[in-house]
Parts: C-alpha cells; structure tokens; sequence
C-alpha cells in the first residue's frame, strides 16, 4: 500500500509545475521551489538532530555552500557544476575541524550547541569583513547569464529549476532513509543515550559521531548552492548567522526530526505561513511571524513532542493497530 501512495505522489510532485494552478502559478511554484530547498536542508539537519546533536550553526554550512559557488562564478565564471563538489567540500571541512575536538573531548549537549552557534556567528562575521568579494552586509548579485543557461544553472523558467529541487530533495530524502535502515542509527541511538556505554561495548563514538556531522554539513551546503543558484542574491542575514539556523531548526521541530517527511512538512508550514502573514499584514505587523512561530513550537513540544508530521502518524498508527489485531483471526 505504501509502495503505490509514494509513486503516486511522486508523480503529482513532478507535474506540479504543469497544472492549472490559476493566475498565481508563477507565485505558487515560486513557494513550493522555497520549500523543496529549504526542506533539503531541513532533512539535512535532522541527520544529526534526531541523535541528540543539537546544532544552532547549520547556517554557516549553507552560507559556505552558498558563497563557495558565487564567488567563483561571479569573479572567475567557473560554472556551479564544478564548484558545488568544492562548496560541499569546504563545508564538510569546517564540520571536521569542528566536529572532531568537539567529540574527541566530549562536548555534548548545551555545550556543543554553543560551539555550533558561535561557528554560525564567526561565518557571519567573515562574510560581513571581507566586503570587498562578499558585499558584506549589503549582499550579493550573482553575475547574471542569461534567460537559459544550463552551465550556470539560471533558468527564467521556473519549471526547470522546480524540477532541478525535487531531484535534489528526493536525494536527500534518500540520504536519511538510508542512514535511517543503517548500523548507523544503532550505533547513534546507542551513544545518544550513554556515550560511555556505548563506547564500552566497542562503538567507535567519535567516528560515528564525526560522520553523521560532515554528511549533514555537505548536504546543507548542497542547499545553500540551490538557494543561490535560485534566487541569485546572497546575504549574510539570510544565509549564515543563528537567525537561518533557528528557522532551520524551528522547522524541522515542527514537523517532527524523527520522520522522513516531517522536515519538508515543518518547512512547508512556515513558509506558508511566513507568505500569508506577510500578504495579509504587509508591514504592519513585524513581529507576528515570529511570535506565531514562536507560540506553535510550544505547543508543539508540549502536546506533540515527535512534531507535528510525526505526533499525526504516530496517531493514525495507534488507532490503526487494534483494527489489525481485531481483523487479523478472520484472514
């Protein structure tokens, strides 16, 4: 049953951009590109979430990611194809030069997650100073090539790149289903709950540890070169510091770390939000966004604590299981 529901849904989502969504199709498609990326990246946090690795500096990954590619295509016109494996590459170097003194000397918990929050600040920092290649605050335009060029990855068609993120995001999807039916997961569940224990009965902790960190670190990266590819402006606030890797993890708690669609769900529920606050409010309600935000996630963690995706399945498959066992003698 589950086979047929995930082809049909994988069909839907790769027509998508072809049905009549009516006079705000270009706006529609626009949401749902925001959505595939930032669930890439959402997925891609949850690699290290779901194990008690609480990172609160996941967007200096995408802010690598992100100015690794545009940086080389703006001043040396050396195409995203060949400087994403760069992108992805830098971003995992920095997860080992944090991740390993981290883990070989055992900073866990809050601590690590002020080591990962002050990473995300340092980036931030560094893009900010070095203004003349950055732009520093004031961002910056990747070099335009045209209304079709595949080599520089711009597209005017939105379609293409819709297209370009589903694939993408179904390789990342991929990537957690895979750690998800590993020794991995035994192996991080085990040193999530005693990392001495774990280590006593001979798991490698630092090892596993530092290779679900560079894998989460290079798929961010990967989202961070799509986000710039897509909207072709990068800017320091949106793409390195805490504010990105709040949202990023406001998201995924939402939806539920734990599930393999619950961060795509939680990403698509803020941004949707995030859209309609600002269409009906404009600005006079600033804050709202981030009040309703912040008010949802309590909620959230108090009635739903698996988020919302997660809390829901967990559910429905409560309440399918005593039909089951009622059904089961009859067959």
């Amino acid at each position: 049953m589950k086979r047929p529901l995930a082809i049909l849904g994988l069909a839907l989502l790769a027509v998508f951009p072809w049905l009549p969504l009516g006079p705000a199709r270009l706006y529609i498609l626009h949401v749902a590109i925001l959505i595939l990326i930032w669930g890439i990246v959402g997925t891609a946090w949850s690699l290290m979430g779901r194990f008690g690795l609480v990172s609160l500096g996941h967007g200096a990954f995408l802010g690598v990611g992100a100015y690794t590619t545009t940086l080389l295509w703006n001043f040396w016109g050396i195409s995203p194809w060949l400087t994403t494996p760069l992108a992805v590459g830098a971003a995992v170097l920095l997860a080992l030069v944090l991740g390993y003194p981290c883990f070989r000397f055992r900073v866990v918990g809050h601590y690590f997650a002020l080591v990962t929050l002050a990473l995300g600040e340092v980036i931030r920092l560094l893009i900010i100073a070095e203004r003349d290649w950055t732009g520093g605050s004031l961002g910056l335009t990747l070099k335009d090539a045209g209304a079709f060029n595949p080599w520089a990855i711009q597209f005017a068609d939105k379609r293409i790149f819709y297209l370009i993120a589903l694939g993408v995001w179904l390789v990342g999807l991929w990537v957690w289903w895979r750690v998800d039916r590993s020794m991995t997961r035994s192996a991080l569940e085990a040193i999530g709950e005693d990392e001495t224990a774990a280590a006593s009965i001979g798991i490698p902790v630092t090892r596993f540890k530092l290779r679900i960190t560079l894998l989460s670190a290079g798929l961010t990266a990967v989202g961070g070169v799509l986000y710039a590819q897509y909207l072709t402006y990068l800017n320091p606030g949106v793409l390195a510091g805490i504010g990105v890797s709040l949202q990023i993890v406001f998201a995924v708690v939402l939806g539920g770390m734990y599930t393999l669609l619950g961060p795509t769900v939680g990403t698509a529920l803020t941004i949707a939000l995030s859209e309609y606050l600002r269409v009906a409010f404009g600005v006079k309600l600033l804050g709202m966004a981030d009040t309703i935000y912040g008010l949802v996630l309590i909620l959230i963690i108090i009635f739903l604590p698996a988020g919302l995706y997660g809390g829901l399945k967990e559910l429905v498959l409560r309440r399918a299981a005593p039909a089951r066992v009622v059904r089961a003698p009859s067959g």
